[in-house]
């Protein structure tokens, strides 16, 4: 999951980023010279809409591989009696990890809102001045955004390991519930058999 998050998350940064580089290459729309780049101002409308759909998805697929994977450390731990502790630290990351992926899809949101409060295509009067709180917002929107995936990978690093040794603990008791009962068996085989124990073969 490290790699996987790894990957879609720096597939979101460099949305994020190629948009806010495209967003002050075009400048202020409300300049005159605007209609002469009308194609790349709505080519950066939809890249701020489509990179906001991809940031919430990559925190939404972090919040729910912590909500499936906790309870699955609970369930397991539950079931084979492990050191309760395992199951604090799987819920600790998953309680550290909520506020910066919920936290990051706000702020998405919120930037893309003061992109369509500035655009002048709005029947409104007023769009002006909402350009620069947009690309205030904008710059420090991409820097949070970027610092909340790092702290969610953080997070699920720590947890993936905390996995890996609940997986630790239960292959050492299976392996040795399994020994037990090699051992079992062989004691049994090695036993010397008696008439009694002999099976007969009954008369035509």
């Amino acid at each position: 999951m490290t790699r996987i998050f790894l990957g879609i998350a720096s597939l979101a940064i460099l949305m994020l980023v190629a948009t806010l580089l495209l967003g002050l290459y075009i400048g202020d729309l409300h300049q005159p010279h605007a209609d002469s780049i009308a194609e790349l101002a709505w080519v950066h409308r939809w890249s701020g809409i489509a990179t906001a759909l991809v940031v919430v998805l990559v925190n939404c697929i972090a919040i729910t591989y912590f909500i499936g994977t906790s309870r699955w450390c609970k369930e397991v731990a539950e079931t084979y009696r492990l050191d309760s502790q395992l199951v604090a630290r799987s819920a600790a990351l998953k309680r550290q990890a909520f506020p910066w992926a919920v936290t990051a899809m706000l702020v998405v949101v919120g930037t893309i809102s003061l992109g369509a409060a500035a655009d002048p295509v709005r029947p409104r009067a007023g769009t002006e001045q909402w350009v620069i709180p947009h690309l205030v917002g904008a710059l420090l929107g991409v820097a949070f955004i970027a610092w909340a995936f790092f702290r969610e990978y953080q997070r699920i690093a720590e947890h993936h390991a905390v996995i890996e040794e609940i997986l630790a603990e239960v292959r050492k008791i299976r392996g040795e519930g399994l020994g037990a009962r090699d051992s079992g068996l062989g004691e049994a085989r090695a036993k010397p058999r008696t008439p009694n124990s002999e099976s007969r073969i009954p008369n035509p």
